[in-house]
């Protein structure tokens, strides 16, 4: 369905994200997602979200029929692979492109979904379409994760994850060689002051401890551990490119475009490598480690060939 628009004059001079969102009373998020979709139209041509609206602009709006953004759709996840399967929790090794529940303005396959796909009943705690999920990796970023399937489970790895009794390792390639080669990151991380979707070390921004040591060094990158002490949206990628160490093939970040065409690169050089917490009934102390996935592995094969 398609409906024309005219801008109030109150709406002159908004973003076109803020500003749809109020003419059309849903979330920016969703006003967002329209715009990206190419769903809106002023004279003809395609508004993007961080456009200006004026008072008097006429703008063509299709609202496609869509499920709910927050439903849970049940789909086969192509890599999804079970690495430990308990009765009270479950942990997956995500592949990239895959978000851990469902959001506005993401239509595609989920680990809630996945999981519902493959039979398993996962805790209800929570929001209906975060069921289960007491961590989350971001849709670009590939590794171990843990989701609850009882209500027991939920609760105590929920208070794990807040206590910081788990022990998150990542490997990531970031380029050149950070100095020294060990260290803590300790900066704040808040949003980006001008730029939508990213994150940056802000003076206001929370508290981000991340610590490193690098495992082997390439020349124009290098394989680094990571331990995270908190666990702040794309703290690794934020707090290394703060170092002017970017994590290789994050360009969003300021990755040298030409190094990720030669590794083979679409994403980021981060892995969630190992999970450790306390087992939610037993007490017992569970590590589950995942390995590189296929595009990782083969730019970490190139740098050591020496061929980058």
């Amino acid at each position: 369905m398609t409906e024309r628009i005219v801008v109030a004059e109150e709406f002159g001079g908004t973003r076109a994200d803020a500003g749809l969102a109020g003419i059309l009373g849903v979330s920016r998020s969703v006003a967002a997602a329209l715009l990206a979709e190419g769903h809106v139209l002023n004279r003809g041509k395609a508004l993007g979200k961080s456009a200006k609206l004026a008072a008097g602009d006429v703008l063509d709006v299709t609202v496609p029929e869509r499920r709910d953004p927050l439903e849970v759709v049940e789909e086969v996840v192509e890599g999804l692979n079970i690495l430990l399967d308990e009765d009270d929790f479950v942990v997956v090794d995500k592949p990239v492109g895959v978000a851990a529940h469902p959001s506005p303005g993401w239509v595609g396959p989920t680990v809630v979904g996945g999981l519902a796909a493959a039979g398993y009943r996962i805790s209800t705690s929570g929001a209906p379409e975060r069921a289960g999920i007491v961590h989350r990796l971001d849709v670009g970023t590939s590794g171990v994760m843990v989701v609850a399937k009882s209500e027991r489970a939920y609760t105590a790895l929920k208070r794990a994850f807040k206590e910081r009794t788990v022990d998150k390792v990542y490997h990531a390639v970031v380029q050149g060689l950070p100095d020294p080669l060990a260290g803590t990151i300790d900066a704040p991380i808040g949003r980006h002051p001008g730029h939508d979707w990213r994150f940056a070390v802000i003076e206001d921004g929370r508290p981000s401890v991340t610590h490193y040591e690098v495992l082997e060094a390439f020349g124009k990158a290098s394989l680094v551990e990571v331990h995270l002490e908190t666990g702040r949206t794309h703290q690794i990628r934020v707090h290394f490119s703060a170092l002017r160490h970017p994590c290789a093939g994050d360009l969003t970040y300021g990755a040298d475009p030409r190094l990720a065409a030669n590794l083979g690169l679409t994403r980021q050089w981060l892995h969630a490598r190992e999970l450790s917490f306390d087992h939610p009934v037993t007490g017992e102390r569970v590590t589950v480690t995942s390995g590189y996935p296929q595009d990782l592995a083969y730019a970490l094969e190139v740098l050591e060939s020496g061929q980058a």
